[in-house]
């Protein structure tokens, strides 16, 4: 399917990075905080739908075929209007105060391409379609804009999933003007989408370290969230003697005290588990805490080690409450399987990248993104850009522009090889 054809075209495309800087500029004026520099464009947030209202008008401005699905997804088509396409692109929500790049980028660079690939009078042999997926960040716990591109949600999902306030996802869609029930209906068909490529900043430091401009993600890790709260009893911090407490925080700790022996037992290199948000009650300073409320993150790219690590950590919770003299419970707020890449397109994007002359290092993803849901749909590539310092998540989340014009440059490469071929 992905065989080198002949080159279609009388001008080489090359990606405009002036252009490509105003349209990520346009997308980063929703949202920001002037204050901290950082951007809050929450899943169904105003800010949110605002730059999907914003974003679809610029494909729009550029002869793109147009139109959003019911959970607000948003896709600029290029090429015939009939048969499959070639999807390229990320998205374009924000964890609050998030930076500019994350998601962001990924989808201008889409549109940067089909832009540049006009500029050069190429027109597709498949069409291209330039896709921002919405609610990626998971304020629900999912990816529920790619998700229902690839069929993957469920009624029961749709119905119950809550963020972290306890506001439902069918409220908060619904007062944005969307059916939450809808995304049922929206999936696209086997065969719709030949591939899926999906530009991205790395997130982490490896990239930056290896003075590598570009990676090529071969996995994605999986991820598992454990809603726990350990539930002991509030009393005075003065008068109530250290062996007669029945500490919540003291749970808490031996249980994030036990997070680096149980990587050393049960993970590896790619292991990761953090807890990374959590509540105490009643949160005084006077006052022995009565109940710890927590997330667990576990991830890894293989799905047998995962499970063991959550297994660990159940346990962990476990013995953490009968030390401490606590109740406790646990629950699987949400799990997200490892996905292994699409191997010839990998192989795709390193042949491109050589053929540039741009040196790339395949590698596992430790975030999540679009391509790992993607890949249950299609074929399915991922490409990095460092991230500077591996921040991200963060207003001093930041890409150098070199950088970003060779990874851009090489989604415009793989999109014009995979686009100039007659689909099946």
């Amino acid at each position: 399917m992905f065989e080198k054809q002949a080159d279609l075209m009388v001008h080489t495309p090359v990606i405009n990075s002036q252009r490509l800087r105003a349209l990520l500029d346009g997308v980063n004026a929703f949202g920001r905080n002037s204050q901290t520099g950082g951007y809050n464009r929450v899943g169904y947030s105003d800010a949110d739908m605002a730059v999907r209202s914003w974003f679809l008008e610029q494909m729009r401005a550029d002869g793109l075929t147009v139109h959003r699905d019911p959970v607000a997804n948003l896709f600029g088509r290029y090429g015939p209007v009939d048969g499959p396409s070639i999807m390229a692109g990320s998205h374009l929500d924000t964890v609050p105060e998030g930076g500019a790049f994350d998601g962001a980028l990924g989808a201008c660079v889409a549109l940067e391409c089909v832009r540049a690939m006009k500029d050069a009078g190429f027109t597709p042999t498949t069409a291209i379609e330039v896709v921002a997926t919405a609610e990626e960040e998971g304020r629900f716990g999912g990816m529920l804009g790619s998700q229902t591109i690839a069929g993957l949600v469920t009624a029961q999902w749709l119905d119950e999933a809550r963020d972290a306030d306890g506001i439902r996802l069918a409220d908060a869609m619904r007062d944005q003007g969307l059916n939450a029930r809808d995304a049922l209906d929206a999936a696209r068909p086997p065969g719709a989408v030949k591939a899926f490529l999906e530009l991205h900043i790395e997130q982490g430091p490896v990239l930056e370290q290896a003075g590598t401009p570009v990676g090529i993600a071969d996995s994605v890790a999986g991820v598992i969230n454990l809603a726990v709260s350990l539930i002991g009893r509030a009393n005075h911090s003065g008068t109530t003697p250290m062996a007669l407490r029945a500490d919540a925080f003291a749970g808490l700790s031996a249980v994030g005290q036990a997070v680096r022996s149980i990587i050393a037992e049960h993970g590896g290199e790619r292991s990761r588990i953090t807890i990374g948000k959590v509540a105490l009650q009643p949160n005084f300073i006077h006052t022995v805490p009565g109940r710890a409320d927590f997330i667990i993150n576990i991830r890894d790219t293989d799905p047998g080690t995962m499970a063991a690590l959550a297994q660990a950590m159940e346990q962990a919770v476990r013995d953490a409450a009968q030390a401490n003299g606590l109740s406790y419970s646990i629950e699987e707020q949400s799990r997200m399987e490892p996905v292994r890449l699409d191997g010839t397109l990998v192989s795709l994007l390193n042949e491109e990248a050589h053929r540039l002359g741009l040196k790339t290092l395949t590698m596992p993803s430790g975030a999540g993104h679009d391509a790992q849901t993607m890949q249950t749909l299609c074929p399915s590539g991922l490409i990095f850009v460092p991230s500077r310092d591996g921040i991200s998540h963060a207003p001093e989340e930041w890409t150098d522009w070199e950088a970003i014009e060779k990874g851009a440059q090489l989604m415009l490469s793989a999109l014009v090889r995979l686009s100039a071929i007659a689909a099946d």
